[in-house]
């Protein structure tokens, strides 16, 4: 049963406080997420004992030469190099350790006695480690967002550490309706197939052994065929497979299964999952729309603005659920001062805004194509010319319908280039491929049927005081969305996502859906 806030101890010190003289094991530092939690520890937790980062070795060069090239090196850094230059250099030579280590390898890939030497030193263990690709190959999926959770309970539990576990709140899969901070059953039919523990958690392990074993059948069924053609192919088996036990994708069922894996390895210790909803730039540090890569709205945001889409299939009365990437950091940040003050205890928060401060989709887009075609010039980086026509949002029937019908015969053609907004067929085929390439991966996005709470992360924000909550926001409520949207997150994309337009060269259609479809919720791959 999850521990609820009023279990949880009283009396949470201040957040600095609890960090004071404590050692840090930090996974996933190259991405996204990491890299804001890291810079906000840094900057506000000047007396933390240390920050110990896993990061698989680079080419060229082990875990420290990758942290300098790019972490340290970072534009999330630009403020304290700006304010506080020497300090900042001296806190990264000190107090930050890197060490090169393999998360889906047993014992991190290192020798036993510099595992254990490793967990002596360290008081708290955050895994922001994942890969957030949709639709990657199930076996590299697999390994990262499930496997490696059983490294990383181990390595909690030899250090007696608490671990926080950062998931996503899409771990919901194709259920419906209110969800809340607890474990999360299978959609329909799909909880009948996996047995459930008495203490709550799903046991996956049965599960785990069929895909892999499906795995091996898919390699060996492949022989010779080119690597392309087995990552096709493991790519596909991986929807399938996430499909049929109740979620869209390859990375929010591995993800599910990840946490089942945690929870179960980590039962009567310190556990504390954080799930944030779709994570974009941030609102306002360490600076105002502060992002890397391109995220879920972004993709269509940057086909739209390249002339590669115009339409769209999306439930506008849906509520998307957006969440900036510091708001989200601040709730790993009370995480681990709560699971180092009050002990052992299962907790699950969800960082969103669905519930205090929806969206709906509908709203999203109105707002961002308005700012689109008033300001476009000022956005250079991202619109190479002045958007002519309006995006429009179609049902999934009626996309469903059109896309069937793609080529089948004039007049079907003529309706999609129509929708498409395209006069000549050349155009019309590249936005319509690009169209259903970015629907392939997005559309269930963009027909949520459920509404994301946090209640629990609300409450433990309030119990830390207004200190805390000013240090350390959380609540989605802060967020003005034109503001956010039209001002703070367009132009961080403009200047922080995307290269200089002379510095790109004229893509085709096939190449701008894939520059979109990268890196679609939170980072790129982090390991």
């Amino acid at each position: 049963m999850t521990t609820t806030i009023d279990e949880a101890a009283d009396g949470l010190p201040d957040v600095r406080d609890a960090f004071a003289g404590k050692r840090i094991l930090l996974t996933g530092a190259t991405g996204f997420v990491a890299k804001v939690l890291l810079e906000k520890l840094i900057r506000t937790v000047p007396d933390i004992g240390g920050i110990v980062l896993l990061i698989r070795a680079g080419s060229p060069g082990d875990a420290r030469a990758r942290f300098e090239r790019e972490i340290a090196a970072s534009s999330v850094f630009d403020h304290l190099r700006a304010v506080r230059p020497a300090w900042l250099e001296r806190f990264l030579a000190e107090r930050v350790d890197c060490v090169t280590g393999e998360i889906t390898a047993p014992g991190f890939g290192l020798a036993a006695a510099r595992f254990a030497e490793l967990a002596r030193g360290v008081d708290v263990v955050v895994n922001a480690a994942a890969s957030v690709d949709f639709r990657e190959p199930l076996d590299e999926a697999l390994a990262i967002n499930t496997l490696s959770l059983r490294h990383v309970t181990a390595f909690a539990r030899v250090a007696n550490a608490p671990l926080v576990h950062v998931s996503t709140c899409y771990v919901n899969g194709y259920n419906r309706g209110e969800m809340r901070e607890e474990i999360v059953a299978p959609a329909g039919s799909a909880r009948d197939g996996i047995p459930r523990h008495r203490d709550g958690w799903y046991d996956v392990d049965a599960l785990i052994a069929a895909l892999r074993r499906r795995i091996e059948r898919v390699r060996a069924k492949a022989g010779g065929a080119d690597p392309e053609r087995l990552r096709r192919r493991l790519t596909d088996l991986g929807i399938r497979e996430a499909q049929r036990h109740g979620w869209n994708d390859t990375y929010t069922f591995t993800k599910w299964l990840g946490e089942q894996v945690a929870l179960r390895a980590m039962h009567g210790l310190a556990l504390t999952i954080v799930r944030p909803a779709i994570i974009e730039s941030t609102l306002r540090e360490p600076a105002p729309g502060w992002i890397e890569g391109v995220k879920v709205a972004d993709a269509v945001i940057l086909a739209y603005a390249r002339g590669k889409t115009s339409f769209f299939p999306a439930r506008r009365e849906g509520i998307i659920d957006v969440i900036p990437v510091d708001l989200v950091a601040n709730a790993v940040v009370l995480a681990g001062a709560e699971a180092l003050a009050a002990g052992p205890g299962r907790r699950i928060y969800q960082c969103c805004s669905g519930s205090t401060n929806p969206l709906a989709l509908g709203e999203l887009i109105r707002l961002l194509q308005a700012e689109s075609k008033r300001n476009w010039r000022q956005y250079d980086r991202l619109f190479h010319a002045e958007p002519k026509h309006d995006f429009r949002t179609v049902g999934e029937g009626t996309f469903r319908f059109f896309m069937g019908a793609f080529g089948i015969g004039a007049t079907a053609w003529n309706g999609l280039r129509r929708l498409a907004g395209a006069p000549g067929a050349t155009r019309a085929l590249e936005k319509l491929r690009t169209t259903r390439l970015l629907a392939l991966t997005f559309a269930f996005y963009a027909h949520p049927r459920y509404r994301f709470h946090n209640a629990g992360l609300l409450a433990l924000a309030a119990r830390f005081g207004e200190e805390a909550r000013r240090l350390y926001p959380v609540d989605a409520r802060v967020v003005d969305w034109e503001d956010y949207l039209c001002r703070i997150h367009m132009a961080g994309l403009n200047r922080y996502a995307l290269r200089p337009r002379d510095a790109v060269p004229e893509d085709s259609a096939a190449a701008a859906a894939a520059a979109a479809g990268v890196d679609p919720m939170a980072a790129p791959a982090s390991r």
